[in-house]
């Protein structure tokens, strides 16, 4: 119940504690330059070892991976320059030995990549980094309330549906996911198994570019639906209970046949996330300070939010990024020492 219950505060946390973030964020500007210069003590269990950090093409998953790279380069392992791969790529280029680790697997919307790549035999699945996470379908409170529509099954009504119709073709269009993301294998599913073909249409693309289409369709007054999780900015812009609602569906249908009815028998179709670090097996077997180092890591979904928030913002770039990763170290360093200690603790003498 309490996992629950943290999973369903998720945007009063990061709205209440929006400013401790910020701060957090402001507290240190570092150069680009500065952050780098840090030259590995050859005593410690990194002693130079190279790693190949992946991530998506989501540029907001650069503040995560930047920060266990930090803490990587404390150990004294060299990271390389982060390579952008969508998440199927990424898990085999990990399971290969083409790369070290990815620190954004979502557990358990990316199960059949893992699986895929080898599993448990080739990977190694470590942590709770970020989460309960939540994910979903949404439309805009005035639709909501207007039409008293809570259930993402009302849209099988072709009027209804037809109220985010923004293409003439008589079709809700749905603001959906990426191809390779993992969340258009459950919207896909979710088309099929809850019969919203005829009236839905998964708009797929630029999810960035999408999305702000729909963020200008609602500022003009107009009903949108669309698909998001969180940690991300949109639903700091589209505030869910404020400006958007939650669309429940009516049973829990997914490739992981995974039971997505929370205890309070709400359902929101996408099973409770928890963001993870995955990395190669044998590369742990050699590096247990990493490995412990990587169970330990622990960022709030607060301070993911008001990061990627400063991003939209316009605080976007690499150096923008670095200063946000050292700001929130700065801020947390009691918190980032421990898990260095922790780490030193775990390395083989």
């Amino acid at each position: 119940m309490q996992r629950i219950e943290q999973f369903k505060t998720t945007y009063k946390t990061h709205r209440k504690f929006k400013w401790l973030a910020a701060l957090a964020l402001a507290a240190l500007t570092l150069t680009t330059g500065l952050a780098m210069a840090q030259t590995p003590d050859t005593s410690l269990p990194g002693k130079g070892i190279k790693v190949q950090a992946l991530q998506s093409s989501l540029a907001e998953e650069s503040f995560q991976t930047m920060l266990v790279e930090r803490a990587l380069e404390r150990l004294g392992y060299a990271p390389q320059p982060v390579k952008e791969v969508e998440y199927p790529t990424a898990h085999v280029a990990i399971a290969n030995g083409d790369a070290t680790f990815l620190a954004v697997h979502w557990d358990p919307l990316h199960q059949s990549y893992y699986d895929n790549a080898g599993g448990d035999a080739k990977l190694l699945r470590i942590g709770a980094y970020a989460g309960p996470a939540a994910q979903g379908y949404l439309i805009d409170k005035a639709t909501a309330e207007k039409y008293n529509i809570s259930n993402i099954d009302q849209l099988r009504d072709p009027g209804l549906a037809k109220l985010f119709d923004h293409d003439g073709d008589g079709k809700a269009d749905l603001t959906g996911c990426s191809p390779g993301w993992g969340c258009e294998a459950m919207i896909e599913n979710h088309m099929d198994a809850y019969k919203l073909r005829a009236t839905v249409k998964h708009v797929q693309g630029s999810y960035a570019a999408l999305m702000a289409d729909t963020i200008g369709r609602y500022k003009r007054g107009e009903p949108i639906l669309y698909y998001t999780w969180t940690p991300y900015w949109v639903s700091g812009v589209l505030v869910p209970g404020k400006d958007v609602v939650w669309l429940q569906v009516p049973f829990s249908s997914n490739p992981q046949h995974a039971n997505t009815r929370l205890d309070d028998g709400s359902d929101y179709g996408f099973p409770v996330a928890t963001t993870r670090i995955v990395v190669n097996r044998a590369w742990a077997e050699h590096n247990p300070a990493a490995v412990k180092l990587f169970e330990v890591v622990r960022l709030p979904i607060a301070d993911i939010n008001a990061q990627n928030q400063r991003m939209r913002d316009g605080e976007s770039t690499q150096a923008d990024i670095v200063r946000h990763t050292e700001g929130w170290i700065k801020y947390h360093q009691q918190l980032f020492d421990s898990w260095i200690a922790q780490a030193l603790s775990a390395a083989t003498p």
